[in-house]
């Protein structure tokens, strides 16, 4: 084993010593099947952002839009190329692109590898920074290499996103509805809270099952034509309260797989002052680093959450794979419901 002692309230373990699912080991087959049964009218939507939304770095000043470019070729460029250069004979024109993307800047997995804590596993009086199950620092997920300064080289060779890449991540997901209640005023939202929204919908959450929050948070992203201003987003829709220990317990007694939200962070950032010495983002460590559950962040549910509103539904079929990139702590994606 890698630790001696594992944080209060985690499941380092349950899953095996080596495990680096968390509680997508909840989203078995029987999960897929019964996504599939909530297939009823065959109609598909899209919950992704577009991913040069939310536009500049107002959301995080460290994240930045997608830059496209392409290659040379030659003494051209490998864009709208006429191939009859190279032979006089073709008739195709070619376009080849590349990308440099912040993984987390749009609509996002995070990985179990992007929020770790400083925790004394080894019992030896001395916090090391981990990650879920232990994974460390350093020789697991790996910073920068080459000179002090050097910014490329990082690597999660522990729990990157390629891992939730390989299940597919696919089963029965269930919305709960908070800009129904919430509208798009900016509030916390507790344990108190979000039981009586889920009792008022009906809403019934099982093990396994993948959980989304709608807010209209993106709705005010989008409405603002990748000119985002910092004040409006940072004073909008319903946030989960982080902070509040009842909530927290409910994520690990409900059995979810995920947590998924179309808001920044799914909890509010910064959270409320907490006691003594404690997390920044507490609802990132007890979901990432203590559960190994995956968070979603940032996307589209509104025409969705319509729907389902409409219909006096609440589940549906849900289909959510990242890039397999491998070493990655989060990625971009474009999920699929079908209802």
């Amino acid at each position: 084993m890698r630790w001696k002692n594992r944080p209060e309230g985690s499941n380092w373990g349950d899953f095996g010593p080596d495990d680096e699912l968390g509680r997508l080991n909840l989203l078995t087959p029987d999960k897929v099947l019964q996504g599939v049964a909530e297939v009823h009218e065959g109609r598909s939507f899209c919950l992704s952002l577009p991913l040069d939304y939310p536009g500049g770095n107002a959301l995080n000043r460290l994240r930045h839009p997608p830059r496209r470019f392409t290659s040379g070729r030659g003494d051209k460029l490998n864009y709208n190329f006429a191939l009859n250069r190279i032979n006089p004979t073709f008739t195709d024109v070619v376009s080849d692109d590349a990308v440099l993307l912040f993984t987390q800047y749009s609509t996002q997995w995070d990985a179990l590898s992007h929020v770790g804590a400083l925790f004394d596993a080894d019992g030896d009086g001395e916090a090391e920074p981990l990650y879920y199950n232990g994974w460390r620092a350093g020789d697991d997920i790996q910073g920068p290499s080459g000179h002090e300064d050097a910014l490329e080289g990082v690597c999660a060779n522990r729990l990157g996103i390629e891992k939730m890449a390989e299940t597919a991540v696919s089963g029965r997901a269930v919305m709960i509805d908070l800009e129904k209640h919430c509208g798009h005023e900016r509030v916390l939202v507790d344990y108190a809270r979000l039981q009586q929204i889920i009792k008022l919908d009906g809403v019934v959450i099982e093990p396994g099952d993948m959980v989304c929050l709608y807010t209209g948070f993106a709705d005010v992203v989008l409405g603002m034509h990748k000119n985002p201003d910092a004040h409006t987003l940072e004073n909008s829709c319903a946030v989960l309260d982080g902070r509040d220990p009842l909530l927290l317990q409910w994520i690990t007694d409900s059995g979810l797989s995920v947590l998924i939200a179309d808001n920044y962070a799914v909890e509010a950032y910064p959270a409320r002052e907490g006691q003594g010495c404690c997390a920044a983002l507490p609802l990132h460590e007890h979901c990432l680093f203590k559960l190994g559950i995956h968070l979603g962040e940032l996307w589209y549910l509104s025409e969705l959450a319509s729907y389902l509103r409409a219909n006096g539904r609440s589940r549906f079929m849900l289909t959510a794979p990242p890039l397999r990139l491998p070493g990655a702590v989060g990625s971009p994606l474009t999920p699929v419901a079908l209802v």
